[in-house]
């Protein structure tokens, strides 16, 4: 066919598609992005083979970071596990290893989350709820019990306090007699995330940045398998941005941790490759497999152009991906093992390194025994069951996925354009940008749930009356807040107070000296100081955190 005939033939069938009935749904994405009704050679014709897209395992990596994808190393299978006690929790990480996990996610209880102890005031009613109650070291002992630290890579999902859990797990490697150099896993530590879309903050974003950077300046020297910061996009989803905002301001904040480690002084090359990041997977399965594909291109290019980035490893966007928990609903929450299932696949073809699959009872509490298991054979069925990883990005090439891929970056281009106009993230985070972004964003997508336009089954479409929820449900005892209460007390009264008191004075002094804050945590783990009372000495000197407000 030449090139008239290919016109003529396009003219008629574009002419055919406007003419043919719809059943009348609103065709946009999930982000309100409208698509078309087809998409051909014209809608990729700028792309150049070799500096947009090239081979899998080149620059730019838009087709994925590994020569040979999944094909040479299946995606790490984690289950977010953290409920109760630290005795419950270790008693999940047992099962779960047992039955076939290869990496440890845990969560924390909300007093954990904000820095506060089991017997603080505030934590009444909360401990142990919506994940492990870690207040000291003596919990941490209990929590990795028998768990062989060397051999297992563990995620931690904590913001705010994430040195102090951090400084615990190192203390716990101490015990084992295992060597820095050989733990592996991430924490999340991404504080700017938590300004944006989260809220569990503690400090103003300076001295939070500050910390952070220690800790990646810490790790770099002697936990070089650690992904000290594991960037957030996330819970921005969660929040109710699109997906080109997740995109764009998790990058943004991605940048900023780098900036910050280049001002203090490190070569970006020996901290860049341990830099992750952590993305949902949201309900568009188009839009989710280019957002990820984007996403490494755009970080690719600015790591080397912008940063100067040598070691090919730094400008590989690794990242891990949460199924998205605000698809999940309690009206036929059994429904939620497709919604889990169709989103875990866009991760995976998106070329996700290591993934988790929310459980179907999850909106209605932490997730039973049963639901994580299916949840996690998802995982294993995607792998071994749909030939899905047989052959490296099998969609590269597709006019649709390419054309809204380039879509993507161009847009997101434009967002940091007006980050950097206000200033940077973190004038941006203060004024208050973000927060209204996504509230726009969030108001319009209910909107259309309301107007149906757009629709949820089991929610405003297929509903079932009077449905009766027939799936167990986990329950945490209220007797877990009274033995952690317990716990605590009796180490107060046993540890060396003396000690204690010390390694208070030393946090004080390598804040005002400007020294890096890890090695005086690690020393206060090591002697027993909880939690709250680390968090509560850095407050003396940063304050507390208050938000603007934004209508």
């Amino acid at each position: 066919m030449n090139l008239d005939e290919y016109k003529n033939y396009k003219e008629a069938y574009v002419k055919s598609l406007s003419d043919a009935k719809t059943t009348g749904m609103k065709f946009t994405s999930v982000s309100g992005e409208p698509v078309k009704g087809l998409y051909d050679p014209d809608d990729i014709a700028d792309i150049n083979f070799t500096e947009d897209l090239a081979f899998p395992g080149q620059f730019p990596y838009t087709r994925g970071i590994h020569t040979n994808g999944y094909r040479g190393r299946i995606w790490t299978m984690r289950q977010f596990a953290g409920f109760g006690s630290p005795e419950d929790t270790n008693e999940r990480f047992k099962y779960l290893l047992k039955n076939g996990q290869t990496g440890l996610s845990v969560a924390f209880d909300l007093p954990t989350l904000m820095g506060v102890d089991a017997d603080d005031p505030l934590s009444e009613g909360e401990v142990g709820i919506c994940g492990v109650s870690i207040s000291s070291l003596a919990d941490m002992e209990i929590l990795f019990n028998e768990i062989p630290l060397a051999k297992v890579s563990t995620s931690m999902t904590i913001n705010s306090p994430a040195a102090m859990i951090f400084a615990y797990y190192l203390a716990i490697a101490k015990k084992q007699n295992i060597g820095f150099e050989k733990l592996r896993g991430t924490l999340q530590n991404d504080i700017l995330k938590e300004y944006i879309a989260q809220k569990e903050y503690i400090y103003p974003p300076s001295p939070s940045m500050r910390i952070i950077t220690d800790m990646i300046e810490y790790c770099t020297a002697e936990v070089p398998q650690w992904n000290p910061v594991s960037v957030s996009g996330y819970h921005i989803r969660e929040a109710g941005s699109t997906a080109v905002q997740e995109l764009a301001y998790t990058l943004a904040d991605g940048f900023a941790y780098i900036e910050a480690c280049i001002e203090r002084g490190m070569d970006v090359d020996s901290f860049a490759p341990r830099i992750s990041f952590f993305f949902n997977s949201h309900l568009d399965f188009f839009e989710e497999i280019a957002k990820f594909r984007a996403a490494r291109r755009i970080y690719a290019r600015r790591m080397k152009e912008k940063y100067g980035a040598k070691n090919e490893r730094s400008c590989w966007l690794r990242f891990h991906t949460q199924t998205a928990g605000c698809t999940l609903t309690a009206q036929q929450p059994e429904n939620n093992i497709v919604r889990t299932a169709f989103q875990a696949m866009a991760a995976v073809l998106g070329g996700t390194q290591s993934l988790h699959t929310n459980s179907m009872d999850e909106t209605l509490a932490l997730p039973s025994e049963k639901a994580v298991k299916i949840a996690l054979r998802t995982q294993q069925l995607l792998a071994y069951e749909t030939g899905i990883i047989n052959t490296v990005d099998p969609l590269g090439g597709s006019y649709y996925v390419e054309s809204l891929t380039n879509k993507m970056e161009e847009q997101a281009n434009k967002i940091f354009d007006e980050i950097d106009s206000l200033g940077g993230v973190i004038p941006a985070i203060e004024s208050g940008y973000f927060q209204k972004e996504i509230s726009d964003a969030a108001y319009q997508y209910q909107k259309e749930l309301e107007r149906k336009e757009k629709f949820v089954v089991g929610v405003n479409e297929f509903v079932e009356e009077n449905e009766k929820i027939e799936i167990p449900i986990l329950q945490v005892s209220p007797e877990v807040e009274v033995k952690q209460k317990e716990r605590l007390a009796e180490l107060k009264q046993s540890r060396n107070i003396g000690a204690v008191q010390n390694s208070l004075n030393e946090i004080d002094a390598a804040v005002r000296d400007g020294k890096n804050l890890m090695p005086v945590f690690i020393t206060a783990a090591e002697n027993y100081v909880t939690l709250g009372e680390m968090v509560n000495q850095l407050k003396v000197h940063f304050g507390a955190y208050e938000e603007t407000v934004v209508f």
